[in-house]
């Protein structure tokens, strides 16, 4: 045989060797660390869902580290569903509720610069849990101690950010009509959140044209049972007040309106499983096979627009009335009343949902864009993977 044929052989082999070596390569399994803000639901049953759907994929969530407050218990069913270790750290967050106002951005600023040394301390937090658990990749959601972490003692591991909130980033988000020093501070939060993150993935409504590599537009995180719920039309009204406050309003409205049957969730520290006003009102506890069922029966869902729970009423097919408590939520609001799920309100305006419900049609361009999200989201974190392994083969 002629030494062209051997050339040709060799040649063959080592094409085929590197193409077995980085096809392997690029299939590694990742080791995932979680780190999430911890004020109210919408993070945390995100980063549940997609700590599933990682596994699911072969993929490895090696822990989770939680912001904690002193005025917010962590719910049980985080423990209960998350399938990795918890651990919780001192975490900005909004002052001790007072009334039932709108947080003020400065009033929220004093309160953390008074609990300053305690963040320093979740700074160190994050940094030595991060270098002992050595993950592949760090995925934050919205917590505003990785982005400074990342700049003050920037740990090996490379991150990523997942939230809606950086939409008010891109140049294409529309804002309502705010106080426009509030709209900068909540500008400046999102991007202290980020800080050194190699990218950033928007959790949407709707898909979108984006031209900046560094956004990657995707569907939001619903928990699993919202597929497996079957919805239906009730004759009660439902609702979750992040701020417990909030009650005295619905029970002044119930008296005025006895015929009519509510069922209100809350976080409220030292509450009864259920504390029962009367025979048509009712405040539960946040329990989320509990609220997800009496979500699937309602006429109509009461809130204080976060974004999790207003998604899940609109995949549910339920009209929503919005009551936002400080700026981020007036632009969830404003985004989701342009879309048609709902109306937006200074306060719990029952009566408004009551009318809204008459007129309500449901999106059916949103469930689809929502039943494409594992699809769509293993898709991006997958190219992820691959660029980084990538780069560190080469």
């Amino acid at each position: 045989m002629s030494y062209e044929f051997f050339f040709k052989k060799y040649i063959f082999l080592c094409f085929f060797l590197d193409f077995v070596e980085n096809f392997l390569y690029l299939q590694l399994i990742m080791k995932f660390l979680f780190v999430v803000q911890g004020e109210g639901r919408g993070h945390l049953t995100q980063s549940i869902t997609l700590a599933k759907m990682l596994q699911k994929h072969g993929h490895t969530v090696c822990a989770v580290l939680v912001g904690k407050s002193n005025r917010r218990e962590l719910p049980a069913f985080f423990h209960r569903e998350m399938p990795a270790p918890v651990h919780r750290f001192d975490s900005p967050n909004f002052p001790p509720p007072t009334g039932t106002d709108r947080a003020k951005t400065w009033a929220t600023i004093r309160y953390n610069l008074w609990r300053l040394p305690h963040y320093l301390k979740g700074l160190f937090f994050l940094k030595k849990k991060i270098r002992e658990f050595q993950p592949d990749v760090v995925i934050n959601f919205y917590e505003m101690l990785v982005g400074l972490a990342y700049v003050l003692c920037p740990p090996r591991a490379p991150y990523i950010c997942i939230a809606h909130q950086y939409s008010f980033l891109h140049p294409g988000y529309c804002f309502p009509a705010e106080n426009e020093s509030e709209l900068r501070s909540l500008k400046l939060l999102t991007r202290v959140t980020c800080l050194r993150a190699s990218k950033l993935f928007v959790l949407s409504i709707h898909e979108q044209q984006n031209n900046d590599n560094r956004f990657v537009f995707v569907p939001p995180l619903l928990r699993n049972e919202v597929f497996t719920v079957q919805p239906t039309k009730g004759d009660y009204l439902h609702g979750y007040l992040l701020n417990a406050n909030y009650a005295n309003d619905i029970i002044t409205w119930q008296k005025q309106h006895p015929d009519v049957s509510l069922h209100f969730f809350w976080d409220k520290k030292d509450a009864d499983k259920e504390t029962v006003i009367n025979d048509r009102l009712s405040f539960h506890q946040l329990d989320d096979k509990l609220f997800l069922n009496y979500m699937a029966g309602c006429k109509g869902y009461a809130t204080t627009a976060g974004f999790e729970s207003v998604c899940e009423a609109a995949y549910l097919g339920k009209p929503v009335l919005m009551v936002p408590t400080h700026i981020e939520q007036a632009c969830n609001a404003y985004e989701f009343a342009q879309a048609g799920f709902g109306i937006a309100s200074g306060h719990f305006d029952l009566d408004a949902l009551l009318a809204f419900t008459s007129q309500y049609n449901e999106n059916p361009a949103f469930r689809s864009w929502v039943e494409q999200s594992e699809e769509r989201w293993m898709k991006e974190l997958t190219n992820l993977i691959n660029i980084k392994n990538t780069k560190n083969h080469g």
